[in-house]
């Protein structure tokens, strides 16, 4: 009923960038909190950053000042403009959002199905 499909991921030198974007579909009566989500080989998934429908963001320690946060309501995605890149930034990142499928439904989290960032040295 509800997808999220995540696009940007690839490779790219230490100090570039990339942009990320998480779009979701389907049966969508509301969308409250986006995030991001990685999870590098061997560690497990942490956040790096969160969005609020009304546009209040956090973000993890490591990547606050490289990484911004946004979203466009309209089109139901949430983007990820990632600067000043490093390798240890390198993992599969994911999106998540909080959704509700009516009015009357419960809040549940979907999930995308990832995109590979890697960052050479």
């Amino acid at each position: 009923q509800v997808q999220l499909v995540e696009s940007g991921g690839g490779l790219v030198q230490a100090g570039g960038s990339l942009r990320l974007s998480c779009t979701a579909s389907g049966t969508i009566f509301r969308i409250n909190v986006m995030a991001w989500y990685r999870q590098a080989p061997g560690k497990q998934r942490e956040l790096v950053a969160g969005i609020t429908r009304g546009g209040t963001t956090n973000y993890e320690d490591t990547v606050k000042g490289r990484f911004t946060i946004s979203r466009d309501n309209a089109k139901n995605t949430v983007y990820l403009q990632m600067n000043t890149l490093k390798p240890e930034d390198s993992a599969v990142y994911y999106c998540k959002a909080a959704i509700k499928t009516s009015f009357y439904a419960y809040e549940y989290d979907y999930w995308g199905q990832g995109t590979q960032v890697t960052v050479s040295s």
